[in-house]
């Protein structure tokens, strides 16, 4: 039977971390999701598309609604390795760009240098060498100024980070006064009738998914336990209020599966 989290769910107590379901070390949890997606880097966009039909792109796009990116801007989007949420950034930021008009810029940065040389190879792929730089780094100890970012986007990634209130202060502190805090992320279902279905899918469909076109069960058995351990969206408002942003606002989306989280900092 699996627990469930429900709104009334938290991160682990300090000093330790979840990994999936299992109670690990920080250190340990760090490694571990680094193993997993070096093993899963290559195949991770098309496993997207096979775990949710294709409507993750549904869920990126509203997220760039929501964002609203605009010429001049400069980015910071974390645990986005793989380019899809920056190549959408400059898409809708560029388009028509006047002659002598300033581009939006993205810094993409991610903890595992893996997904960072699939975005890179697919940049160079599509001929997009400008307005994007890739950093390795941890969004725990971000390696950039502080007040240096208009935005900071990141999608599917939070609720791998080890230490998420560290993450969340990280995020306010690069953000210039008055930068948007843009998180897409998995939520708790709001129709309860449908968690023994969604369920099924979670723990026996995406596995073999994972297993059929990753060479990966395990990776993504892990990734659905993640999802499940990952607080509710008030509980995850209250943790973005605590440090330190303000105008803390959320959307769900598909029925709550996943939700949009927007803050500033002010």
């Amino acid at each position: 039977m699996i627990e469930d989290q429900g709104e009334n769910a938290a991160p682990s107590e300090e000093g330790g971390a979840s990994f999936g379901f299992r109670e690990v070390s920080p250190g340990e949890k760090t490694r571990l999701v680094r193993s997993v997606f070096d093993s899963v880097a290559t195949r991770y966009d098309v496993m997207n598309d096979a775990m949710s039909g294709g409507v993750h792109r549904l869920w990126k796009a509203s997220m760039i609604d929501w964002l609203r990116p605009r010429r001049g801007m400069r980015v910071l989007d974390v645990a986005g390795g793989t380019g899809d949420i920056a190549f959408r950034i400059l898409d809708a930021a560029n388009r028509d760009l006047p002659g002598g008009a300033r581009p939006a810029a993205v810094t993409v940065c991610d903890i595992n240098e893996a997904m960072l040389r699939v975005g890179r190879d697919r940049a160079v792929d599509r001929g997009r060498l400008d307005n994007l730089d890739w950093i390795v780094g941890n969004a725990e100890a971000l390696p950039f100024d502080g007040a240096s970012y208009d935005a900071y986007t990141i999608a599917f990634g939070i609720r791998n980070v080890t230490d998420i209130p560290a993450a969340l202060r990280e995020a306010r502190r690069v953000l210039k006064p008055g930068g948007r805090f843009l998180c897409l992320e998995f939520s708790q279902l709001s129709a309860r009738a449908l968690e023994p279905a969604y369920d099924f899918y979670s723990f026996r469909i995406v596995p073999q998914l994972g297993r059929l076109i990753a060479g990966d069960a395990e990776s993504y058995r892990y990734l659905v336990e993640s999802i499940r351990r990952f607080p509710g969206r008030e509980v995850f408002a209250g943790m973005i209020r605590e440090a330190g942003f303000g105008r803390v606002d959320s959307r769900p989306l598909a029925g709550g599966i996943v939700a949009l989280h927007s803050a500033w900092r002010v």
